[in-house]
């Protein structure tokens, strides 16, 4: 027997004056299982910032060509946003989380095969696999959970899920730091030496098979999760009319709802500041300090337990500050912080991008909670958008990496986030005012 949840319009208040929780009231074993998918695919998102250098090195790649990691991972988004969405329109959440899981985990196993044949392309497809499997994971996942509960919530209990997001990317880069990386950077006289001997390519073979232990292990671990979640009985949420043959709304209205399309732009926006600032950080500490591999891995870490500790931090006082007025002054403050990765390259801008994992820590979450507000029958739909939007991971990385190409140095490639972030700021201070002038309750 399905459960129903039922929904309130957002900000409705309650009749006995008392305050509105944040989980939902006896269906927590199903938002416990959901909240566990937001861990595993910030393990997936991260371990990419890993393969860019791994692969940069295996295949002697370009700085524009190993940022394609991004762009097949990405890009997956892109394309099975919109499929995922009208596969849960038809058949519901639950669905689209197992179906999401199945594609993910084969997407991962498909890295054996992609290593032993040896080529870069192989891999870039299996990227896109994962990446198409998390799209419809994040379609779902987020949503249900924004509407899982009480409305006027909705924007911490998808804070509070995403939370565990971080979790999952700091374990993602610990197990790529020393499970992907070796450890042994040859110098450009042993590279030469080994070239003469003919042993160079089969020590570029031997660093390539390193990633196939972890995404088998990985995929096999995302497949069983796919299994215990089917056999779950998961509540409906009613007024998405799931399982019953009610309209579910249309693209249609959505293009005549503003709103959301502007957060699209801001989603946009601010998954590829992200996505780019992490992804060249390696590669920015490996040109600018004397650090290795393993230690310029280990400020990627650091990066995503000050997101970590940013959302915990963040979260709670939520209930006291605007989520749009948080969310513009974190934009502002991550905007100064690229501008100085830029401007002062070495030591003092790789701590600057650190701290900006604090600020970036509430951003997606609230952009996508802020972006589903009354949305009604479409919410499904308006998901998928903002979830297509994670595009711009696949596209801010390359320019930054085309920047760094042509002017011979990652700093000015930090440009490319600070102009995403200053996007987000814009966002932010946009629905804070929109809110003042709706006289509404402070979102």
């Amino acid at each position: 027997m399905q459960i129903s949840v039922p929904v309130t319009k957002t900000g409705e208040q309650k009749a006995d004056g008392k305050k509105h929780p944040v989980f939902p009231v006896g269906h927590l074993w199903p938002f416990v299982l959901v909240t566990v998918l937001f861990f595993l695919w910030g393990m997936s998102n991260n371990l990419t910032d890993i393969l860019v250098q791994q692969f940069r090195k295996s295949f002697e790649l370009s700085q524009f060509s190993a940022q394609l990691v991004q762009t097949a991972n990405f890009f997956g988004y892109f394309c099975l946003a919109i499929p995922a969405a009208l596969v849960m329109r038809r058949w519901g959440y639950k669905t689209g989380m197992v179906l999401g899981l199945v594609l993910f985990g084969t997407g991962m196993i498909l890295f054996w095969p992609a290593a032993a044949s040896g080529q870069y392309a192989p891999f870039l497809v299996a990227l896109f696999t994962v990446g198409g499997g998390a799209s419809i994971l994040e379609t779902a996942a987020n949503p249900f959970i924004a509407q899982f509960g009480d409305p006027a919530t909705s924007e911490q209990r998808l804070n509070f899920s995403q939370a565990f997001n971080p979790p999952g990317t700091i374990t993602g880069v610990i197990i790529g730091t020393y499970f992907i990386f070796s450890g042994v950077e040859k110098t450009s006289t042993q590279v030469a030496a080994m070239k003469a001997a003919g042993t160079y390519h089969a020590y570029l073979h031997t660093e390539l098979l390193r990633v196939v232990p972890t995404y088998l292990t990985f995929g096999a671990i995302v497949l069983l999760c796919a299994l215990i979640l089917g056999m779950t009985k998961f509540p409906v949420i009613t007024s998405e009319h799931e399982g019953e043959g009610e309209d579910h709304g249309s693209f249609a209205e959505l293009a005549r709802q503003p709103l959301i399309w502007i957060a699209v732009a801001a989603n946009f926006c601010n998954v590829g500041a992200q996505i780019s600032s992490w992804s060249m950080l390696i590669p920015y500490m490996k040109q600018y300090t004397v650090v290795s591999e393993r230690t310029a891995a280990h400020y990627l870490t650091a990066v995503l337990i000050s997101m970590a500790v940013g959302r915990f931090v963040s979260t709670p006082l939520m209930r006291y500050i605007r989520p749009s007025l948080m969310l513009a002054f974190y934009g502002v403050f991550n905007t100064v912080l690229m501008m100085m990765a830029a401007l002062r390259p070495g030591m003092m801008g790789a701590w600057a991008v650190v701290a900006s994992g604090f600020f970036i820590s509430v951003m997606y979450p609230t952009i996508f909670a802020l972006g589903l507000k009354g949305l009604g029958r479409n919410t499904k739909l308006g998901g998928s958008l903002l979830v297509m939007a994670i595009v711009g991971g696949a596209i801010f990385p390359p320019v930054g990496g085309l920047i760094a190409k042509h002017t011979g140095g990652w700093a000015l490639g930090y440009l490319v986030p600070m102009v995403g972030f200053a996007g987000v700021a814009v966002y932010g201070f946009f629905q804070a005012r929109q809110r003042t002038l709706l006289s509404g309750p402070a979102y």
